[in-house]
């Protein structure tokens, strides 16, 4: 069974500022890492805040980890779709992107906002205010 990862764990996999942290990170969870969603939108935050990353970095960073061997992401393929969103909305974040399709695969749209860049991505609703 794996391991679950925190933030840091995984932004130092992508910056690879500390290896040495991040192989001890590997070794100790022989089985792989887990990531969650909370954990993925910290670390687009982190990229973006910390490390000046652009959207299009950010979204390859994480499209990355979906493919990382030793990674397991939390239903990847929500994550694949929130992905597509960021790709093709600008002013949109991650995170909203991820809230829409975590909502999308529960059933439960429209998903309801005040915000208007992401109120333009199909099944959400502008609320007025």
């Amino acid at each position: 069974m794996a391991r679950a990862a925190d933030t840091n764990v995984i932004v130092r996999l992508i910056v690879r500022d500390d290896p040495r942290q991040l192989a001890r990170a590997l070794v100790e969870s022989a089985t792989g890492l887990w990531v969650s969603h909370a954990v993925l939108i910290e670390v687009a935050w982190v990229l973006e805040a910390t490390y000046a990353r652009d959207r299009r970095d950010i979204a390859t960073a994480l499209e990355l980890l979906l493919g990382h061997p030793d990674l397991t992401i939390q239903d990847p393929d929500v994550v694949r779709s929130a992905l597509s969103h960021f790709r093709g909305h600008r002013g949109v974040d991650f995170a909203d992107c991820l809230i829409l399709e975590v909502a999308r695969k529960a059933g439960q749209l429209p998903l309801l906002t005040f915000d208007r860049a992401l109120a333009r991505l199909p099944d959400v609703e502008r609320l007025s205010g």
